[in-house]
């Protein structure tokens, strides 16, 4: 039943509890063969945008009578056999055809926000029904009993109708004519006309010859009288041919007006005059409540959509049927579109349809698994709008690949209010004409900043109480908060589905609340009563003050009196006062953006793009325990999407949404974070949060301000930050502002692949020192490293490939990548399985290099051959003075060659053991924290064993030496290497 129309008639003022009751009352699951919009909202289709104008009109009869649009099947005509051989001429004339074909061009267009879906996908194609249930005005008014939502969910319901139903006998055996089809924001009631227009045009909708859709909105712009077949040609020029015909033939016609809110109808004698001729020029408000009264074209059929505050400005008795869309009341609706949704053909944008035909399975099957632990994200699906956004959500993480990337999160969000938001006014009789989106940031941004600086989620019927009525003291108000609640609240706010929080509501998207918080804060409407009260005073000295200006000019020229233009300046005193405390709320902006984004509590969470990644897809493993004490909350995301919103784009996007930020304030904001933000930057961040930080450079999408940034940052420590494709887009995307070398990139544990590094490749040629170990890099990805060190601008000095299975053949891509490169001076291939062939190909191409100065070979199972290889190679070297060798299976005689290698006649030094002779190594402590710092990583057993030996070798040297100190040294290093082997034991390192 319907949860609106009860709060507009029936809730009590003030009582939010009965409206968690009506939201949840509306979720009923339903049958499963209708689902949801392929695109959100009115401007999902260009013929569904609308206009503020309507006024009240006289409330629906008794419910007695609601089924007035009804006729008996025996009042209907019937056809003489000339009038059946009319209308079939008439329904295969070219006319219509031609009709059918411009009707299906239109609606089926997709705006660019489906463009990321891949080439195949189609409206026609891709498309899930949300649930649509058949209602009645006395359902309309009636409050809804105290159900859950999760109880309504498992609620079923004998009062589902499909689309194309809507227009059979109703219960009493009446043929139907009017149908009301009414439904929040978001709940798919544009994209369901559209597709149901595009059935039409494919032969799918038989029981109509001839279907001609109007907009309201459109409508509502012109008050000038037009006939009704004028009205028709003039918006479809291929009916010239079929308009004469209607009302003198048995065509079957069904008109849709979308959006009846935006029109201004008046049902009363008195305000709109009886017409039945089709030919009589009269408003175009006339014409839509004279077919609704069926006093013209009675046989036609009519399709009105609105939200739920505007359905009873048609009289009951002018309405044959009710029904509710619904959205998708049920999880497997959900599945099926996400199903539909993330599994089209190019959607990934990647060439190997494999890997991305997998990763998209995989996407869905996650997906699938958290909806069904009815988790939050159930709740907030019910809505096909937010079904939409999850699906662009997870292309946007998953795949991103370009250079920059294509668009931004903040982008996204803001795409998703234009889709639901475009042209709409709260309330079309109200004078002020308020966007809704405006009100939204007003009234629900206040609430979403105040839970952000708190660090709260969940809010009471008191906290709704203090954002939305304390501040009420108009007619005015009062009612555009009572159109709130019935056609938006639901949209943003919704009941908690957590045991012991029934009575609380949440944003049904985490994310959305942190969206509107940086919307309220940037739009200045967090403001004091003094600044209000100052913005308004200013604006009107500044309008008198250019009026008396004029007339001051003008009495100068004829009385010679000095206090003229000191009364003048005097008057420019106060905006140009004002002008500066405004500048100052510029100042408290910039200062809340640097504050929130380093707060140092936040600095070891996870980053903000895997926290989304998370609340979408859950988080694997076993859940909370109900008494267990719940995590802080996290609002990372605040301060990313206040500098997104100021980028060029989001600030064009929220200019049609009647949400204004001019450039000068935009303008104002940036060059007051550069002595605020930049500087917080300059500090030393933890890998998550300077992750957070690029991220932010990229959303705020200011060119100037990142290259700034990006260029105090010699420095840049990712380890262990998974770097997705989104990610390393990002990170190529902030770094390329600037041409800067950057001293050290740390790579280390990112989970990089192939691509990941064609990705980073111009940000991997300025790095000197570049840590890439841990990251699972086969020989593909050496070959993108032999491309790298080998290109003309490449800087890198210091590699390390530690940890990485490279084998053979990549041990010949970086040994071709050695014989050319002129900047590398130190390279580690530390247990990158390269075994006897791979050192041998190493060994071949080094002698070509003239620049190598330290290698390292540890822990690659070489053996005396390959090993010596390199040494006698490295000998002749003019550079190369240290090769690592620890950790390989070199024998005793080996080690003994090895160890007779003398810095000053060999020119090199070969690291193998601990000793050197009867005297500990100078690089005993790097061997023993190379091993520490990779054991998480090794074979223990086999480092055990390593240890041993080198324990009984460290142990055989001190017994050879008479000298003390020595002694104590080698006492030193054996009580290390005895504790490492103690915690290896014990399974404690």
């Amino acid at each position: 039943m319907s949860w609106a129309m009860q709060c507009q008639s029936y809730l009590p003022w003030g009582s939010w509890t009965q409206l968690r009751r009506s939201l949840s009352g509306s979720r009923g699951t339903w049958s499963v063969y209708l689902c949801a919009a392929s695109v959100p909202g009115a401007a999902g289709s260009y013929f569904l945008r609308k206009v503020p104008r309507a006024s009240d009109v006289s409330l629906p009869r008794g419910c007695v009578r609601y089924q007035g649009g009804s006729q008996e099947h025996s009042v209907q005509p019937s056809s003489s056999r000339h009038s059946l051989s009319h209308l079939r001429n008439v329904a295969s004339s070219d006319a219509i055809k031609k009709h059918q074909k411009s009707l299906s061009a239109w609606f089926s267009h997709q705006p660019n926000e489906e463009r990321q879906f891949g080439p195949s996908f189609s409206l026609d194609a891709v498309h899930v029904d949300p649930v649509i249930r058949e209602s009645s005005l006395e359902e309309i008014l009636k409050p809804s009993p105290d159900l859950t939502i999760q109880n309504q969910l498992q609620q079923p319901c004998s009062q589902v109708i499909s689309l194309q139903n809507l227009f059979d006998v109703d219960a009493c055996g009446r043929q139907v004519k009017n149908v009301v089809l009414y439904g929040t924001v978001g709940t798919g009631k544009s994209t369901l006309i559209k597709k149901m227009v595009v059935d039409w045009c494919h032969g799918r909708l038989p029981r109509f010859e001839l279907v001609i859709p109007f907009s309201c909105e459109d409508l509502s712009h012109s008050h000038a009288p037009i006939s009704l077949r004028r009205l028709i040609t003039k918006k479809y020029q291929h009916l010239r041919d079929v308009v004469p015909m209607l009302g003198a033939s048995n065509l079957k016609v069904l008109f849709i007006l979308n959006g009846l809110e935006r029109l201004n109808l008046d049902f009363r004698l008195a305000g709109t005059e009886l017409c039945c001729d089709p030919n009589e020029p009269v408003p175009p408000s006339a014409i839509v409540v004279n077919l609704l009264r069926k006093y013209l074209l009675p046989e036609a059929s009519i399709i009105v959509t609105t939200r739920p505050s505007a359905v009873r400005r048609i009289p009951g008795k002018y309405v044959g049927r009710y029904a509710e869309i619904c959205g998708f009341s049920d999880t497997n609706l959900q599945k099926l579109y996400f199903q539909m949704r993330l599994s089209q053909p190019g959607c990934s944008g990647q060439n190997s349809a494999g890997s991305s035909s997998g990763e998209q399975e995989n996407l869905v099957e996650m997906l699938s698994r958290n909806l069904e632990r009815h988790n939050q994200i159930a709740a907030a699906c019910f809505l096909p709008s937010y079904c939409w956004l999850v699906c662009t959500t997870l292309h946007f993480l998953y795949f991103t690949r370009t250079v920059p990337p294509s668009q931004t999160l903040t982008g996204i969000y803001t795409s998703f209010l234009r889709l639901n938001f475009s042209g709409e006014v709260l309330d079309s009789t109200d004078p002020t004409n308020i966007s809704m989106m405006k009100y939204v940031a007003k009234t629900v941004g206040k609430l979403a900043y105040e839970g952000v600086m708190s660090r709260k989620t969940c809010f009471s019927e008191d906290d709704l109480r203090q954002c939305f009525e304390v501040e009420m003291k108009t007619e005015s108000e009062l009612n555009l908060l009572e159109v709130f609640r019935s056609d938006v609240f639901r949209f943003f706010l919704t009941p908690c589905v957590q045991p012991g929080k029934e009575h609380t509501f949440v944003f049904t998207i985490p994310a959305m609340q942190e969206y509107l918080a940086a919307l309220y804060v940037v739009l200045g409407e967090k403001k004091t009563l003094a600044q209000r009260v100052g913005k308004e005073l200013s604006e009107v000295i500044g309008k008198v003050s250019e009026d008396v200006a004029v007339v001051l000019n003008i009495i100068s020229k004829v009385l010679p009196l000095r206090f003229l233009p000191v009364l003048f300046n005097l008057l420019k005193i106060f905006p140009r006062y004002f002008s500066r405390l405004s500048g100052k709320d510029r100042d408290a902006i910039a200062h809340t953006m640097a504050e929130e984004l380093f707060k140092e509590e936040d600095y070891y969470n996870d980053d903000v793009l895997d926290q989304i990644n998370s609340s979408i897809l859950g988080v694997e493993g076993p859940m909370r325990h109900p008494d267990e004490a719940p995590d802080d909350e996290v609002f990372e995301l605040f301060p990313i999407f206040m500098g997104g919103i100021l980028s060029r784009r989001n600030r064009a996007i929220l200019e049609q949404l009647g949400c204004s930020i001019k450039n000068l304030a935009a303008f104002e904001i940036a060059k007051a974070m550069k002595k605020t933000v930049i500087r917080n930057s300059r500090k030393g961040l933890p890998p998550s949060e300077l992750m957070d930080y690029l991220f932010f450079l990229h959303e705020f999408q200011n060119e100037r301000f990142t290259a700034e940034a990006i260029h105090s940052l010699r420095t840049v420590n990712l380890s262990s930050v998974k770097m997705t494709p989104l990610k390393c887009s990002v990170l190529a995307s902030v770094m390329g502002t600037t041409c800067h070398e950057v001293e050290e990139l740390n790579l280390t544990s990112c989970n990089l692949d192939t691509s990941s590094l064609r990705i980073l490749f111009p940000v991997l040629l300025r790095c000197k020192a570049l840590h890439l170990q841990l990251n699972s890099l086969g020989s593909d990805a050496c070959k993108e490293i032999r491309d790298l060190l080998l290109h003309d601008k490449c800087v890198v000095s210091n590699l390390r490939l530690a940890n990485n299975p490279l084998g053979k053949q990549g041990a010949q891509y970086l040994a071709e990548a050695l014989a050319g490169n002129c900047s590398l001076t130190h390279l580690s291939l530390l247990h990158t399985a390269l075994g006897d062939q791979g050192a041998e190909v190493i060994a071949q191409h080094l002698a070509e290099n003239q620049h190598l100065q330290e290698l390292n070979l540890g822990y690659n199972s070489l053996t005396d051959t390959a090993a010596l290889r390199v040494v006698e190679v490295a000998k002749k070297h003019a550079t190369l003075d240290k090769v690592h060798l620890y950790f390989n299976d070199i024998s005793e005689d080996g080690k003994q060659v090895l160890h007779s290698l003398r810095m000053d006649r060999d020119g090199v030094r070969a690291l193998v053991f601990l000793t050197a002779g009867t005297d500990v190594s100078d690089y005993w402590s790097n061997i023993l924290n190379v091993v520490q710092r990779n054991l998480p990583f090794w074979d223990r057993e086999r480092v055990q064993q390593h240890l041993a030996l080198i324990l009984q070798d460290l142990e055989s040297s001190r017994r050879q030496t008479p000298n003390p100190w020595r002694k104590a040294k080698f006492l030193r290093v054996e009580s290390e290497v005895k504790k490492m082997l103690g915690k290896l034991q014990h399974g404690t390192l």
